[in-house]
């Protein structure tokens, strides 16, 4: 069974909520392969935990390339000035040369002061004593991008009816952007951003697959949702029309925007067919990890058309043709001619 996977957005609104409460912990480690909800809780905490008059002389934000630890113990050693608490921020950790040695602060943090640890790219290992330590006395949240698109499109409609935002999504537009953008949270909450700023003052915000297409410019009817659509119902003719246009139009994203979609969706087939029998809606739920019946019923669909044996071969065929595209085996077939011999080799 695929392993389970942490909701980072439920993690992000506990935390947020605690932290409202007035719950500060001297240590926070935030952490993984998503900056977007990192530099949430950063923010947040920064903008929060001090008054605007205070930040003057106790918010301190050094660069993980200009610092190191002992510099960092000496700033959160500090006693604030004329408030209740300070704030010491690194951004980019994971440029610390010496990053494990702020183990030695853990062991007795100052109470007056918050310690914010930013570290992108991915985590920490979590054999280091930094860790464990951090965990004793504070927070250590992972931040990581939405794997399916159930996932993504979860998040978009909770950014858009949020209070600041009121705005809504029809079922389509929301699937259309989380296949296109998939779970590049900045990205995507920026490019949702300049949907909303476009709206008139006072008018209903709700957005769809022609605005989508307006505004954002992905096709309503030529996006990664609809090539995806055409596999899974083994649609030869749109598959190939889709592909073509993508070729032709390079704003879209062309063969490098279709290749990591098609090979995810093939590779999530593959495990639909090593779900508990009988294989039906609630098991590859299951197995694949994912909340949406509608998004199991694909599954379902393309098992109808892909076997087992066939799932593999494609699988292979799309790893040999992104690396030719990579030029490996100096094989110079254009962009274009690949995607529709990929296609032919899927559907037929």
């Amino acid at each position: 069974m695929a392993e389970k996977k942490v909701d980072t957005a439920e993690l992000y609104d506990k935390l947020i909520l605690s932290m409202k409460a007035g719950n500060y912990s001297p240590v926070y480690i935030l952490m993984g392969g998503e900056g977007y909800y990192i530099d949430k809780v950063c923010d947040y905490i920064t903008e929060h935990a001090l008054t605007e008059e205070e930040r003057d002389f106790n918010l301190t934000v050094r660069y993980g390339s200009d610092v190191t630890a002992q510099q960092v113990m000496d700033d959160a050693r500090r006693f604030p000035v004329m408030a209740q608490r300070q704030v010491v921020v690194i951004r980019e950790a994971q440029a610390m040369k010496d990053l494990e040695q702020l183990e030695k602060y853990m062991d007795k943090p100052v109470p007056t002061t918050i310690l914010v640890v930013c570290h992108k790219g991915g985590t920490i290992d979590a054999r280091k004593k930094i860790l464990s330590k951090a965990k004793a006395v504070g927070q250590v949240f992972v931040s990581e991008s939405p794997r399916y698109d159930s996932e993504i499109i979860t998040f978009i409609n909770n950014y858009l009816k949020s209070e600041e935002r009121k705005a809504t999504i029809d079922k389509r537009a929301a699937q259309i952007v989380a296949a296109h953008i998939g779970g590049d949270l900045k990205r995507l909450t920026s490019e949702l951003d300049k949907v909303l700023i476009s709206f008139a003052p006072g008018a209903p915000r709700n957005i769809t697959p022609d605005i989508i297409e307006q505004k954002i410019g992905i096709s309503k009817n030529y996006n990664i949702f609809e090539f995806r659509d055409a596999l899974v119902n083994h649609d030869a003719v749109k598959a190939h029309r889709i592909a073509k246009y993508f070729d032709e139009n390079p704003k879209s994203g062309g063969f490098f925007a279709l290749i990591p979609q098609t090979f995810s969706f093939f590779q999530n087939l593959m495990l639909a067919y090593y779900a508990p029998r009988p294989i039906n809606e609630s098991a590859i739920m299951s197995q694949l990890g994912l909340r949406s019946a509608y998004q199991a019923r694909d599954y379902l669909t393309a098992m109808r058309y892909y076997s087992a044996k066939k799932t593999l071969l494609i699988i292979s065929k799309l790893r040999e043709v992104d690396a030719r595209s990579k030029g490996l085996d100096s094989v110079n077939t254009p962009p274009g001619e690949l995607l529709q011999e990929l296609v032919s080799f899927i559907l037929y």
